[in-house]
């Protein structure tokens, strides 16, 4: 078949509006998800750990003689961190090994293929910003993400529970009380609600749509936590009492041991108000308390009690 110039002009135009079409839709499809770890994740808000969730990360950490189980103590400028912790271990069968890092000792391959086989790595207590000093955005902090992927659980009490999200609540405020600040001898702290006032920072990302607090009931942190939540009502404040525990496992909702509860705080269909000068402010906060035998699944947001 003869064709003209013109012809061929339309045809080779037609081609390229589709090749351009191909290539929006191409462009446009969803990155692939990121790969779900065949680990799990023990969460204690701190105060003392019963046995029975001590046992529970041995088990998950592939039980008696079977557990390979790093501390990293950081958090804590007690020398003797994380030696009775390990004891403990050791005591219900697991092979447990305390290790220091300082930030230069961390970003070493040396002291990232210690982690090689490891089953279980707990972070302990103390002040969670020494600990992201430490480690975050190190070859430590990637090799506990490749074990946590490979089938590893990750475990931490009080500054260790912190740790677990980003971002990561420091225990440290802008504004103390806001208007009203305490006096200055005051231990009061955390008394309001309000917009940037909580200082977070980046945590370890190992529990992704949530952000996490420790201590939430005892120390009456609900303030704080809400806070944060409001600000970033994409995630889900999840606030871990003393002497308790959340399991997140591959599959399966999430769950709450020990003897508290963990208070879910969910304002991802809230109606939150505007950030330019209004005071913070929300309707429609969807609040969990959950005991010991609970579930929370993140997704549906749908919460059973015992």
């Amino acid at each position: 078949m003869n064709t003209t110039p013109a012809t061929s002009r339309l045809r080779l135009g037609a081609l390229a509006a589709a090749l351009a079409v191909a290539g929006c839709v191409l462009s446009s499809a969803p990155a692939p998800e990121p790969p779900r770890p065949a680990g799990s994740l023990l969460i204690v808000g701190g105060g003392p750990i019963p046995d029975r969730i001590l046992e529970r990360f041995v088990a998950l950490a592939g039980g008696k003689g079977r557990a390979r189980i790093v501390l990293y103590p950081m958090a804590s400028e007690d020398a003797d961190a994380g030696l009775e912790m390990a004891e403990d271990l050791r005591k219900l069968g697991a092979e447990a090994e305390r290790i220091v890092l300082n930030r230069e000792q961390a970003d070493t391959e040396a002291a990232a293929r210690r982690l090689d086989g490891v089953t279980g790595i707990w972070f302990g207590g103390g002040d969670q910003a020494k600990l992201t000093a430490a480690i975050g955005h190190t070859r430590v902090e990637a090799a506990i993400h490749e074990r946590y992927l490979q089938g590893a659980v990750v475990g931490g009490t009080s500054a260790g529970a912190a740790v677990m999200s980003t971002p990561m609540i420091t225990g440290d405020e802008r504004k103390p009380g806001g208007e009203r600040p305490p006096a200055k001898d005051s231990s009061d702290a955390f008394m309001t609600i309000a917009r940037d006032n909580v200082v977070t920072t980046d945590g370890f990302a190992m529990l992704p749509g949530a952000i996490v607090d420790q201590h939430h009931v005892r120390r009456r942190r609900n303030n704080r936590l809400l806070s944060v939540v409001l600000e970033h009502p994409e995630l889900v404040g999840i606030g871990i009492d003393e002497s308790t525990a959340l399991e997140v496992g591959r599959d399966g909702p999430w769950r709450v041991l020990g003897e508290s509860v963990a208070v879910v705080y969910d304002a991802r269909q809230a109606k939150i108000t505007p950030s330019s000068a209004a005071p913070l402010g929300a309707t429609g906060v969807r609040i969990a308390v959950l005991p010991a035998g609970s579930t929370y699944e993140l997704k549906t947001g749908v919460a059973t009690l015992p």
